[in-house]
């Protein structure tokens, strides 16, 4: 076993948690519990936030100097590798309890301020520098002037049911999950309901799945369930594609079990014996973590044969994919995990019917099946009760883009993207102002600013033609062109289509082909050439349409969405690049036209040896002059002038 555990302790813990329904202990119960979530400590313990963002933003070197740190001063201290908590623009995050004491947590612990931040800790004088706040818990001695961390703007108005753990236990270590409850509602699932009855509570609790359909996950459950085969199989769908969402790899890689426990109950309800978790094979870390947990939970007797004796069977397998983005498409991902291309295939039938190797088949995403366990040792009515009338439950949502804090928070049902916006995210960082919000990935929609009085949920995001997607939200600033950035995602998509189907397969080419156009200077253009291009834009609204309503799956009827979006809130950006031939943002290079300001150059000749299209011309010593005509934007001159005597317009 690994971790600080050993096999009496486990035994204990299960019999003690795991079968006790009260949740009522003895006082030798509550201490062995309170030493084992390391509420009550004999030396100091040290967290490090080694998820991948924390890796990324330096954590493997944090946690090196803490090592060499206590070596250095013969410090004993127990040294705990936890999960990211969420605050993704904080990493390095590094907490430190001493015994007795609140457990504080400090923001960007870089390695080379380890030494000041633990001889700080250790000799009980604070640097308000690096302090993000303290986890307040009865009995334990509160640091003075520090701030609960529930009382900052981050976490106020979050409320963290599938992230309650992150950030906060080893996701290494099994008994970290086991002394807070977990695989408590595996044993009380199995033992004490039939799988028509978890299908039935699940059903009440009118959790909806998280991955952007919104279809009812228990009408899905007894669909499978009712479905007569020999064999059934449970898909749980890690495949985040969209670039900048990282939700489930958070949750992966900082509370493994939860999805363990969710997939095992989701499994006996419908009937398998065999579960899939499908992820991108980059996802290293969360592979290995994902990899041992499992192994830990067979260990344990939660997978495997006759599970708690009830006759229960269930095998979890691990199924890595190449990352394509059509894969996270239900169909696509059956068809790869066949060993065949990742497709999208005709429905009906539904997967639930007929799915992986013809057998029914449930595929839910990670957030779905991390809300299962608490569901079942909650009741259907304590879940129904978050939210909103249509949406029940929290929603994770992945903040990224020109916020001035990024990163993964859990709010409820119901919440207002603004909150989002100007609370958890803080506003739009350097002072600029917000443009729109981009919801659903790259074939999701820009919300302007207008909009954002909107409430997190499925029927209201699409009262404004949004949608919640996986929950993917990027802020997106004033120096954002939307015509670029509508152009990338059109890119991205038109790469990742399959190609099965004409609209998405061509469609997207052609729109790709007009939005260029658009971003592109034409240079020596005939007049039949331009009438073409003129052509091509009149037509993008409706080829967009025409995708959209006849694609073969989701990737190519939601293709349109970030141009159908800026077309209607942004279109005088569209005919500013069309007519004006003018990016104000700057961002659409070969729209750029550069300048040289004649009272700043001083003729020092380094822009006109650098230019790579001979447009620059002058004497040393004297003023130089662009060629507008022979320009291309490239920008190089811009970017090598020591005297900011060049601009563009």
């Amino acid at each position: 076993m690994t971790g600080s555990g050993t096999p009496k302790l486990t035994e204990f813990l299960v019999e003690k948690v795991v079968k006790n329904y009260s949740g009522i202990y003895d006082k030798s119960t509550a201490e062995l519990l309170s030493r084992v979530r390391r509420e009550k400590l004999s030396q100091p313990a040290i967290f490090i936030g080694m998820g991948s963002c924390g890796i990324t933003a330096g954590a493997d070197k944090t946690l090196k100097a803490v090592e060499t740190y206590l070596t250095e001063n013969k410090i004993k201290a127990d040294i705990i590798k936890v999960g990211c908590m969420g605050l993704c623009s904080a990493e390095p995050l590094l907490d430190v309890q001493l015994p007795g004491k609140t457990r504080l947590s400090f923001a960007n612990a870089t390695a080379g301020k380890v030494d000041d931040l633990l001889n700080s800790v250790f000799h009980h004088t604070l640097p308000h520098d690096n302090i993000l706040g303290q986890y307040r818990f009865h009995g334990h001695e509160e640091w003075p002037g520090i701030t609960s961390l529930e009382e900052l703007p981050f976490f106020g108005l979050q409320y963290r049911m599938v992230l309650k753990n992150t950030g906060i236990i080893s996701p290494e270590d099994i008994h970290d999950y086991l002394a807070r409850g977990g695989y408590k509602s595996l044993f009380k699932t199995v033992l004490n309901y039939t799988p028509e009855k978890v299908c039935e509570i699940v059903e009440q609790s009118e959790l909806r799945g998280r991955a952007g359909g919104g279809y009812l996950t228990g009408r899905k459950w007894l669909v499978a369930l009712e479905t007569g085969s020999d064999q059934k199989y449970l898909i749980c769908n890690a495949d985040e594609s969209d670039p900048g969402a990282y939700m489930d790899r958070t949750l992966l890689e900082g509370d493994p079990h939860r999805v363990i426990e969710g997939i095992a109950i989701a499994a006996y309800a419908i009937g398998a014996k065999k579960a899939y978790i499908y992820l991108r094979s980059d996802y290293k870390r969360a592979i290995v973590i994902l990899r041992d947990a499992i192994r830990q939970a067979r260990e344990c007797g939660f997978l495997g044969e006759n599970i708690f004796g009830s006759g229960f069977n269930l095998t979890v397998q691990i199924s890595q994919g190449a990352g394509a983005f059509v894969c996270g498409e239900e169909t696509a991902l059956i068809a790869s995990l066949e060993g065949g291309r990742g497709i999208p295939r005709e429905k009906p039938p539904f997967p639930a019917e007929k799915g992986l190797l013809g057998r029914p088949t449930v595929v839910n995403n990670i957030e779905t099946l991390a809300n299962v366990p608490a569901i079942l040792e909650n009741g259907p009515a304590w879940f129904k009760a978050i939210g909103t009338k249509t949406s029940k439950g929290t929603k994770v949502i992945c903040i990224s883009g020109k916020g001035v804090r990024t990163g993964v928070v859990e709010v409820p049902m119901g919440t207002r993207l603004i909150d989002i916006v100007n609370t958890l995210a803080g506003g739009i960082k350097n002072g600029k102002q917000l443009k729109a919000v981009l919801l659903g990935g790259p074939s999701g929609v820009f919300v302007p600013p207008q909009d954002l009085e909107t409430e997190i949920g499925f029927d209201t995001l699409q009262e404004i033609g949004a949608g919640i997607g996986i929950g993917g939200m990027v802020l997106l600033d004033e120096e954002t062109c939307m015509v670029s950035l509508s152009k990338y995602f059109m890119e991205f998509l038109q790469k990742e289509s399959c190609g099965k189907c004409i609209p998405c397969r061509e469609g997207t080419k052609r729109m790709l082909e007009i939005l260029e156009g658009i971003t592109r200077r034409p240079r020596e253009e005939s007049s039949h050439e331009t009438l073409e291009r003129f052509k091509g834009v009149v037509q993008l609204e409706n080829l967009a349409e025409v995708i959209r309503d006849t694609s073969l799956c989701g990737l190519g009827q939601n293709a349109p969405g970030p141009v159908l979006s800026s077309l209607k809130w942004f279109r005088e950006e569209y005919e500013e690049h069309i007519f004006d031939r003018r990016c104000a943002a700057g961002v659409c290079h070969d729209l750029r036209t550069f300048f040289i300001d004649v009272d700043l150059c001083n003729g020092c000749n380094i822009c006109q040896r650098k230019c790579p299209e001979n447009a620059i011309i002058g004497t040393v010593k004297m003023p130089h002059f662009i060629i507008e005509n022979k320009c291309t934007g490239c920008g190089i001159c811009f970017d090598s002038c020591k005297f900011n005597a060049i601009y563009f317009k």
